[in-house]
């Protein structure tokens, strides 16, 4: 059934790079969202009026409010959808981020409310009323929600849309949910006990459980979250393949909504290169990563030291002592300067997230105690970084 909504409503379905295609299949997952959510709630109000359920009528007003919830992704994913302007230059992919965030509020809200009534009921319990056909509407609804379910999370990883996997998700707590409420309706009509307020509070704690989910994962993008480490994989690799880079270190890769990304990055080049031949180099890497990845590059050429013995030596000489002290320092922006015997050694020293500050200045005073003991002609100029994408030779 996904396959054939894809193949009928969406032109190009394959391209999911493509914008439009992308914004085609959220208007198709969020038209089929609006409707099935407002047939749900029609279908479990009734049912919850008639049989006096405050566990089904809340799981009816959870339909609503994924109907609002569609409707929002709805909008969220053609403004996603809009090119670059000038007010957003890098275009309107984040607008899925906060729609998911909306929605994640609203489920939260519904779910708050849905625990204040169930309270009221349990204070105040009432007498359920028993129908066939209510009970068979209740099981269709399950299923409907599971196909909903599939059919989100379908759209959602071939899209990696985080709108689509929170809709997802919530249509799947709508299903258990929906699953306890029939079960509380059965205890009663078979053991004489009403525990309906309680399915109600219990139906509240994984709206709400879920709401909080959805928002944690879409805070996460927003904030700035940490680079995806396969995407940075593929970036590094094909920038250390281009002739004449050396090394490459400081990857910073920006999201601007899902498949949308903007990276800069330093590519080391020999320093007897010329100003021309290292600007070639870099506008190579930036040409190969937007074509292979679709990712915008902004190339730094950092000119480096490849054929000085005695740079070369010190080189492997800090590698040693960073390597004795801790194996996940690094270093980069190597550079030596000679004044007769006396060599000036300055580098960035990158340095794990778990450092303290005052663990990095030690470290850095380590390192210039240890490089002096070896040779007293030797003075440190040590820049702490904690490194984004640590060095890599090519």
């Amino acid at each position: 059934m996904t396959e054939l909504l894809i193949r009928k409503f969406i032109k190009d379905y394959q391209k999911t790079d493509d914008v439009r295609v992308r914004t085609a299949y959220g208007t198709l997952a969020g038209i089929v969202g609006i409707f099935c959510n407002f047939f749900l709630f029609g279908v479990k109000i009734s049912v919850g009026l008639f049989m006096m359920s405050m566990a089904v009528i809340a799981d009816a007003f959870n339909n609503l409010s994924d109907a609002v919830s569609s409707i929002i992704s709805l909008i969220a994913m053609r403004m996603a959808g809009k090119p670059a302007d000038k007010d957003h230059p890098f275009g309107h992919g984040r607008m899925e981020y906060i729609a998911a965030l909306i929605i994640s509020v609203l489920i939260i809200v519904v779910g708050v409310e849905f625990f204040r009534s169930s309270l009221d009921k349990i204070r105040n319990p009432e007498g359920l009323h028993f129908s066939l056909i209510a009970i068979v509407l209740l099981i269709v609804s399950i299923g409907v929600k599971l196909w909903m379910f599939f059919f989100n999370r379908c759209i959602g990883k071939r899209i990696g849309s985080e709108v689509m996997r929170a809709t997802a998700m919530d249509s799947f707590f709508d299903a258990v949910t929906t699953t306890m409420t029939l079960v509380s309706i059965g205890i009663y009509f078979v053991f004489d006990v009403n525990i309906d307020g309680f399915a109600g509070l219990l139906v509240s704690f994984v709206v709400i459980y879920a709401g909080i989910g959805i928002a944690r994962d879409t805070v996460k993008p927003l904030l700035g979250e940490a680079m995806d480490p396969e995407l940075a994989d593929k970036i590094e690799k094909i920038v250390l393949g281009i002739q004449g880079v050396a090394g490459a270190h400081d990857l910073i890769i920006h999201s601007y909504g899902p498949n949308r990304y903007l990276a800069t990055i330093h590519v080391e080049v020999s320093k007897q290169r010329s100003l021309e031949e290292g600007h070639n180099i870099a506008d190579e890497a930036e040409k190969k990563v937007l074509d292979s990845l679709g990712v915008v590059l902004v190339a730094h050429v950092d000119p480096v030291e490849l054929h000085d013995s005695r740079v070369l030596k010190i080189r492997e000489e800090v590698a040693r002592i960073l390597h004795i002290l801790d194996e996940e320092l690094s270093f980069h922006d190597f550079r030596v300067s000679f004044q007769g015997e006396k060599a000036l050694i300055s580098f960035d020293l990158v340095v794990p997230y778990s450092y303290s500050e005052e663990q990095e200045h030690k470290t850095a005073r380590q390192i210039d105690s240890l490089l002096r003991e070896m040779n007293p002609d030797y003075s440190c100029s040590i820049v702490i970084d904690r490194g984004i994408l640590e060095e890599k030779p090519q």
